[in-house]
């Protein structure tokens, strides 16, 4: 099966690095092309064209103000990406909390041979 193009979906768009960033960025306040381009380091055109994409499938959401085109962060559009990775989150903790359970009984047994252990050399 061909893969979706990234302008379908939020999972494919923030399947590339550079996406993510600029969401990290504009989920600190809005930002203008010129400011993306300072804070991260990238060519114009080539943020430019990641914003096209996060517009697209609505993860930023842009307004006018004056000559400027501020974009910001839609949080609803990730909303999807949430619920898909909160069953993981789910998961693993449940995981984590019975590792945690089994080190704790580790622990303990190995401090009742070291407690024995001390006793038998007197």
């Amino acid at each position: 099966m061909a893969r979706a193009a990234t302008t379908t979906d939020a999972f494919n768009a923030v399947a590339e690095p550079r996406r993510r960033q600029i969401i990290d960025a504009v989920a600190a306040g809005e930002c203008s092309v010129s400011e993306l381009v300072d804070l991260l380091g990238l060519p114009q055109p080539l943020v430019s064209k990641h914003l096209r994409v996060l517009r697209e499938v609505g993860l930023v959401a842009a307004r006018d103000a004056g000559r400027q085109r501020l974009y910001r962060l839609n949080g609803a559009a990730l909303k999807p990406i949430y619920d898909w990775v909160k069953d993981f989150e789910e998961l693993w903790s449940e995981r984590f909390a019975r590792m945690d359970v089994v080190l704790a009984e580790l622990k303990q047994a190995t401090a009742e041979n070291t407690y024995d252990g001390d006793d038998d050399d007197k």
